[in-house]
């Protein structure tokens, strides 16, 4: 019976691509939603762990007991007035129109970031959905996608790129190209592991000549899942569009914003745009490139 209900909804889909539209972006609204919740919950989640381990490796006796949290709980509050957040008032986008960017109770500001982030999910998974059509390719570009939004914004934040999130993405990278999804195993293999030495290499011999570390090992692990889905092929593609992103953004912080330059910017996020244009347009993009060559 389910079998038979999820056929007719992908034929539904496949006959009224109009519908699969709107089905895509209200969905893409929702997981929006729920990764405001991963980017703000899954740093504080990963530093109450560390700091747990260490407690316990040093044999500290930690008598505060810390507030559990979860992706679930505690339930969403104003972190001002600790006020619960009613599900009218989590609504996505919709609700910050209403509330007009304010709690309810204390008229604290709301961060425009969550109604932001519902947006360019639903816009991007949009995108996925016209490209890939009603199709696997689209589900599992979806996860990429979602997943993508995630480090960026985490990166960004705290410049932590989780293994909670890059290792399973290499692992699924694999999976979905044991049919050849995006690309032969044998690429995505290679892939994987180019993409985990390219960075590596450049890391090391960064530090060998200035003594600094340019970036973290979870640069490494994300473009080597990058590599995982879309084959070593795209790689080069990859490097060079997230170099150049990286330093027009960061001389125009540095010029505009008055960065300091001993401040270290994240890589993660601009390896992670470049490696979702590289799998939505990537082809014509190396086409347009062997062209001109």
């Amino acid at each position: 019976m389910e079998v038979n209900y999820l056929h007719q909804v992908i034929q539904l889909f496949v006959d009224n691509r109009n519908v699969f539209y709107v089905f895509i972006i209200l969905t893409g609204l929702s997981v929006g939603s729920f990764l405001n919740v991963v980017i703000f919950r899954l740093p504080l989640i990963l530093e109450k762990e560390w700091r747990q381990q260490c407690h316990e490796f040093l044999e500290i006796n930690d008598k505060e007991k810390a507030e559990k949290i979860s992706l679930s709980s505690p339930a969403s509050a104003c972190p001002k007035c600790q006020h619960k957040i009613r599900f009218w008032e989590n609504i996505p986008v919709i609700s910050y129109i209403l509330l007009r960017g304010k709690c309810s109770s204390c008229g604290n500001k709301i961060s425009v970031q969550y109604p932001i982030i519902e947006i360019i999910t639903a816009l991007l998974s949009l995108i996925i959905a016209i490209h890939f059509g009603v199709s696997g390719e689209t589900v599992a570009a979806l996860l990429l996608t979602w997943s993508l939004i995630s480090l960026t914004m985490i990166d960004f934040h705290t410049q932590l790129l989780p293994d909670n999130i890059t290792l399973p993405l290499i692992w699924l990278g694999l999976i979905v190209n044991t049919s050849g999804l995006f690309t032969d195993l044998q690429s995505s293999v290679i892939g994987a592991i180019s993409g985990y030495l390219i960075l590596w290499l450049v890391f090391h011999a960064f530090k060998l000549i200035t003594g600094k570390e340019g970036m973290g090992y979870g640069d490494f692990k994300l473009l080597a899942a990058l590599g995982a889905w879309m084959g070593w092929q795209f790689l080069p593609q990859i490097i060079i569009l997230s170099s150049l992103v990286g330093a027009i953004i960061g001389i125009s912080m540095m010029i505009f914003l008055k960065h300091d330059r001993n401040k270290p910017i994240p890589f993660g996020p601009y390896l992670a745009i470049a490696g979702w244009i590289a799998m939505v347009w990537g082809q014509q993009i190396n086409s347009t490139w062997l062209k001109i060559i």
